[in-house]
């Protein structure tokens, strides 16, 4: 079949209905005009005229009969196209020729891809048939009475062959590697066939059919343009540029998918930009995948998008994320079902995990995006914020080692500064860093709101140095880091200590205090959720844990530690190995965790003596001593409650307990104290009384399974006995 020189004709059913491409409209006026050839046939054939009163459509009739008789009314259907005028004329309207190099189009458009993908007439025809109902509402309608099937408003391979001069060429059609449905331009049924029958329904996504009708058209609304990187193509990494030289060595003959590996909000999109821009390419960001049942067949008719246009495309980290979520166990199907385009696909991942459910067959190595350290995001604040601010260099410097945050991230809580009405301070600037972090411990870790002051915690002289020590040390990293250069050698780590002691000797109180000495959010850790008995199980819980720790600054507090950091046994089967595993990965995690970790124990003999090694500091808090626990006994009773009945001296003196167990020694006391007054007992409303505390002193011994006799209690021990009479 020869073109036809196009003339401002209608080329569909729909009058001023006229695509931009030249070969569309062409093809798209064949599809119309064998149509109403085939509609006048069908109305002769059955021996009626058409019911102008109730519609032109002819009326559905029983199917068996009417496919019987196709053979035994084909001579008559063949006549009935040279001598009815009506059919001769639409016969005619398919004979006018004229040169065909006037249908080529531009880049994309339908006259592009005939071209690129060598179709022939039959194939062509099959192109403009699947992008009628597209363009044309009403052709639905059409197809479904040439079909003779109310329910068939989609064409099919048997429409195909009904209207086309030469059926026997559509048999080619039903090859499924033909390249129209192998590179994804043409659906096969609902997208999961693996064949072709003759009444499967074909079409073409709305996307893809604009494209090939109206070529000369802007990005699709869920595609953005990338037109800047902050990296020079030529200062990519060694990786990045041998992946890159593999992509111009493949000449874009098939899919090849780039994974881009780096952390939340890296820079993935700027170094694939690089690389794109390496190949002379144009690289497009899809921005969000539609939540839909159809999301896969979406995503499928966005890569065809982006191949006909001739550009690369971006799938950033959170639509992998919301694929993998909305699809379940399906998103290995989806990727495995992708169009065989020969497009560059850069897919962002923050876990490397991701990387399995990508397809192997198109999956180049990993290409890792560079670290954004210190002195870059000490810069990245320099550039984006504003002169105008009363920030010093301290402050910056501070900020970008306790904020790990990436380039985007730094650019976005700058804008928003920058917007302040007045001069931008250091606690502007950290509260606005606190407010982005977002940290998601999934379950596995508490937020601690510290309780205490550094004045309630009472220790030894050597313990109180030690605790001092860390302090200072943490306020230090920035200078040791990055002015001394220690950084370097050490990868930026941060402290881990050990507070180890008997129960109730401070060490939770300790953390606490230091959380808000140094002004960061502190997170309790909970061993149930962390440890699990599956193999490999704990692993994945640590590595969750520590990635959503490292954007900044924080304090993990790992309570009974010897549970996790325990000593590694003699592998006697897979599950001691397993467990020599974790415990490994969890001291090369806490080796390169950058913030305070601090791990409590009641049992410092039962850690892993490798894991002691990698310790900054061991803090023993004993039992305290009399000095220590009078002061213990005095800061924890209320200050607004009335102590002249309290002999803290005797108290001191007679019970040697620790902080936690006094400090729940005077909760109960005073819930005695309170009760009585309320039975009637004379005196102030807020007293505490001796008498009270004795029999909370006794029952805290009782809990802890620990005798004493009643002589301990000198005066009181005749009330504590009653009361312990009368139960």
């Amino acid at each position: 079949m020869k073109a036809v020189k196009e003339k401002q004709e209608p080329v569909s059913f729909t009058p001023d209905l006229m695509a931009e491409d030249a070969c569309a409209n062409f093809w798209l006026k064949q599809v119309t005009v064998r149509l109403r050839r085939e509609i006048a046939w069908i109305w002769n054939e059955r021996g009626i005229l058409p019911d102008l009163q109730n519609g032109p459509l002819p009326p559905f009739s029983e199917k068996l009969p009417t496919i019987l008789d196709q053979v035994r009314f084909q001579e008559d259907k063949l006549r009935f196209y040279e001598e009815d005028i009506c059919a001769r004329y639409l016969t005619e309207q398919l004979e006018v020729h004229f040169s065909a190099h006037e249908m080529k189009g531009l880049q994309g458009s339908f006259g592009w891809l005939v071209e690129s993908l060598q179709l022939d007439d039959a194939s062509s025809f099959l192109l403009a048939l699947c992008l009628a109902p597209s363009f044309d509402n009403t052709v639905g309608s059409v197809m479904a009475s040439c079909l003779n099937d109310p329910n068939k408003t989609q064409p099919t391979l048997g429409l195909l062959q009904k209207l086309w001069d030469n059926p026997e060429q559509v048999m080619q059609l039903s090859d499924v590697s033909h390249p129209l449905y192998r590179y994804g331009i043409i659906r096969i049924g609902n997208g999961a066939a693996k064949a072709i029958e003759w009444d499967t329904s074909l079409s073409i996504s709305s996307m893809v059919a604009y494209q090939l009708l109206f070529p000369d058209l802007t990005l699709h609304h869920c595609l953005a343009e990338c037109n800047h990187s902050v990296f020079d193509s030529h200062s990519l990494s060694d990786s990045a540029q041998l992946i890159a030289a593999r992509l111009r060595a493949n000449q874009r003959q098939d899919l090849q998918i780039i994974p881009v590996y780096g952390p939340e909000r890296g820079d993935h999109l700027a170094l694939s930009r690089a690389m794109a821009e390496l190949n002379g390419a144009m690289l497009v960001e899809l921005k969000e995948l539609l939540r839909f049942s159809d999301a896969p067949h979406f995503l499928h008719s966005i890569i065809v998008l982006c191949w006909l246009r001739g550009v690369d495309l971006f799938l950033p980290a959170h639509v992998i994320k919301e694929s993998s979520q909305f699809m379940g166990k399906n998103a290995s199907m989806m990727w495995n079902s992708l169009p065989a385009l020969p497009i560059h696909l850069y897919v962002a991942l923050t876990d490397k995990d991701e990387k399995k459910a990508l397809p192997e067959r198109w999956i180049l190595p990993v290409v890792e995006t560079p670290d954004f350290d210190y002195h870059e995001r000490r810069n990245a604040w320099k550039q984006y914020l504003e002169s105008e601010n009363a920030l010093s260099e301290e402050d910056i410097s501070e900020c970008a080692r306790r904020f790990r945050y990436q380039r985007q991230t730094i650019k976005s809580i700058a804008d928003g500064l920058n917007s302040f009405s007045s001069a931008i301070e250091r606690q502007n600037l950290f509260s606005a860093c606190r407010c982005e972090l977002a940290v998601n411990m999934d379950g596995l870790a508490q937020k601690v709101e510290p309780r205490f002051d550094s004045e309630e915690l009472i220790l030894p002289p050597k313990q109180k140095r030690q605790f001092l020590d860390i302090t200072q040390a943490m306020s230090s990293l920035a200078t040791v880091h990055y002015d001394w250069g220690t950084g370097k050698a050490w990868n930026e780590v941060g402290i881990a200590v050990l507070f180890a002691g008997a129960p109730g000797t401070g060490k939770t109180m300790a953390s606490e205090i230091l959380a808000r000495t140094l002004n960061l959010p502190m997170f309790r850790i909970d061993l149930s959720q962390v440890i699990n008995k599956y193999i490999g199980e704990t692993e994945k819980n640590l590595k969750r844990l520590f990635d959503a720790a490292d954007a900044s600054d924080m304090i993990l507090f790992f309570d009974e530690a010897d549970s996790l950091f325990g000593r590694r046994s003699e592998v006697r089967d897979s599950h001691d190995r397993f467990a020599n595993v974790e415990i490994s990965y969890l001291l090369e995690r806490m080796e390169r965790f950058k913030g305070l970790a601090i791990l409590a124990t009641n049992r410092k003999k039962d850690l892993d003596e490798a894991f002691l090694r990698r310790l900054r500091y061991v803090v023993d808090f004993p039992l305290p001593g009399e000095v220590e626990r009078k002061r213990i006994w005095e800061q924890f009773v209320p200050r607004n409650v009335e102590t002249k009945d309290m002999n803290f001296d005797f108290l001191a003196r007679q019970f040697p307990l620790s902080g936690g167990h006094i400090r729940s020694v005077v909760l109960n006391a005073c819930l005695l104290s309170a009760s009585r007054m309320q039975e009637g007992r004379n005196g102030s409303s807020h007293r505490l009384y001796m008498e009270d505390v004795m029999i909370a002193v006794k029952r805290e011994f009782d809990k802890l399974g620990r005798s004493i006799s009643y002589e301990k209690f000198g005066p009181y021990a005749s009330v504590v006995h009653e009361v312990e009479e009368k139960g």
